[in-house]
């Protein structure tokens, strides 16, 4: 998707209404470092730092419909316990999710616990009850399903196996789109998917798909089958299945198999990633998007997600970041605001990775800069380097400086295999960008005293540590304009 057309359709989304219906839940994320194994067992012991609670499965859909723009209805189920209440809590957070939830006091509120450390998932632990809803519960269901339905451009259907999805639903869900003209999307961990009717689009992944058709869909050529077999088996008007790296694949009745590639992207943590495509893909329809641009917004959507941590969610700004940053060399891409230096040390953060700063003009790039910068990421695992704007070098190094523009230098930079990001600056020290990265550890030159070190206090105080770097003899920006100076004399 180019920017032009992304920016279009972002503009016709705020204030399109969606449904989501389906099973919702709680996920709970515990982080923590594992330095030992326990002395009882031989299982790893979680030092737990800090813990995050959102909504998951069809709240985490709502979450993303709202964050991309939308209005959302919300219809899902909870117990009467503790996880019922804050799954209402964080519903009534979320400004532009109407929530629709229905109470079963004799079942628990799926909770789902994962316990992470370095980025890894080290264990999770569900609590839930996957019988099917009945009785007044169900019907209760129904009759929200038709009140929050009112407006809605498309009804989506997450379908968790959890027992919510019942045939009574489904068939409410067909009724209250065929009365407003909504789509019905659907995403299914089912083992058929004929008892959803005559929906719109159905979106299983490839292993889903596979299990539902029995035949393998590994290449091109084994998708399109798995898909055709689809169509025969099941009376919905299309299905979209998603392939993790190969893209989507699209069979519509009467019309050949499509395949959409997508951008190779760097995937961080895949949870949440198809409630977050099924989030983008209704939206966009609810927004009258024709299909083929809903498909290239939700496999957006997605890729931005997966460099995460978590059910995260995504907004029209890293959309538009990431439509940016994939027509960027790989250089560019490291040049980075403050904002986005903060998010990116977060993904760091959250893979275990020890993250270094420094700093400095940089003017005209030599050997001990590319040595000083190796040294420098050799105590890391990743390099910021805060990068004097001209403004500031000008007033640092007096007239004449500096010799490259911001621009150049910040490529040059970038381009070197031991800096990461590259984050200009205006003010005359980089204070401001280390109160923001928080690095583990912060390096100047030898050429500096260690309580010489702008924000040495600082790190010290969070646990980090200041190094200084080596300086290689006989070279130094100065000494290079010098002598340009003296050969054009």
């Amino acid at each position: 998707m180019d920017l032009a057309a992304l920016q279009h359709l972002l503009n016709e989304l705020p204030g399109k209404r969606v449904a989501c219906v389906g099973d919702l839940m709680v996920d709970r994320f515990v982080y923590g470092t594992v330095n030992r194994v326990s002395p009882e067992a031989p299982i790893p012991v979680l030092a737990r730092s800090r813990e995050t609670v959102m909504l998951g499965a069809a709240g985490n859909v709502a979450r993303n419909v709202a964050a991309l723009g939308g209005s959302v209805a919300l219809v899902g189920l909870i117990g009467g316990d503790a996880e019922g209440h804050e799954a209402s809590r964080l519903v009534g957070e979320e400004t532009a999710v109407e929530g629709y939830l229905v109470t079963d006091p004799t079942r628990p509120t799926t909770l789902k616990t994962r316990f992470v450390s370095g980025g890894q998932q080290l264990l999770r632990v569900d609590l839930e009850e996957s019988r099917p809803v009945e009785g007044e519960c169900e019907q209760r269901l129904v009759r929200t399903i038709k009140d929050a339905a009112k407006g809605a451009g498309a009804i989506l259907l997450s379908d968790y196996g959890k027992g919510v999805v019942t045939d009574a639903v489904i068939a409410a869900c067909r009724a209250a789109a065929a009365e407003t003209g909504a789509k019905v999307v659907v995403d299914s961990k089912a083992r058929s998917f004929s008892r959803y009717g005559e929906v719109d689009l159905i979106k299983p992944n490839a292993a889903e798909l596979a299990h539902a058709t029995d035949l393998p869909t590994e290449t091109d050529a084994q998708v399109e089958t798995a898909l055709r077999r689809a169509l025969e088996l099941w009376p919905a008007r299309g299905v979209l299945v998603t392939r993790s790296g190969k893209g989507v694949s699209l069979a519509l009745r009467g019309a050949p198999v499509r395949h959409f590639p997508t951008v190779a992207r760097e995937v961080f943590d895949a949870s949440g990633a198809g409630d977050t495509a099924l989030a983008a893909l209704g939206l966009a329809l609810a927004a009258e998007a024709d299909l083929e641009a809903a498909i290239a917004f939700a496999q957006l959507a997605s890729g931005v997600a997966v460099g995460k941590a978590g059910t995260a969610t995504v907004n029209p700004e890293e959309m538009v970041e990431a439509v940016l940053t994939a027509h960027m060399a790989p250089a560019e891409a490291k040049v980075v605001t403050p904002q986005r230096m903060v998010e990116e040390v977060a993904r760091w953060r959250a893979q275990g990775l020890r993250v270094g700063f420094t700093n400095g003009c940089f003017d005209i790039l030599h050997r001990g800069h590319v040595a000083y910068l190796t040294q420098a990421k050799a105590w890391c695992d990743r390099l910021i380097v805060g990068l004097n704007s001209d403004d500031s070098v000008k007033a640092l190094k007096g007239e004449g400086r500096p010799v490259n523009d911001l621009e150049s230098r910040a490529l040059v930079l970038a381009g070197l295999q031991s800096v990461d990001l590259v984050a200009p600056f205006e003010e005359l020290t980089p204070i401001r960008l280390i109160e923001a990265a928080k690095p583990d550890v912060l390096i100047k030159g030898a050429d500096y005293a260690e309580d010489q070190v702008v924000g040495g206090d600082l790190v010290k105080s969070w646990g980090g540590e200041v190094r200084l770097a080596n300086l290689v003899d006989g070279y130094s920006t100065t000494a290079a304009i010098a002598r340009m100076k003296k050969e054009k004399a």
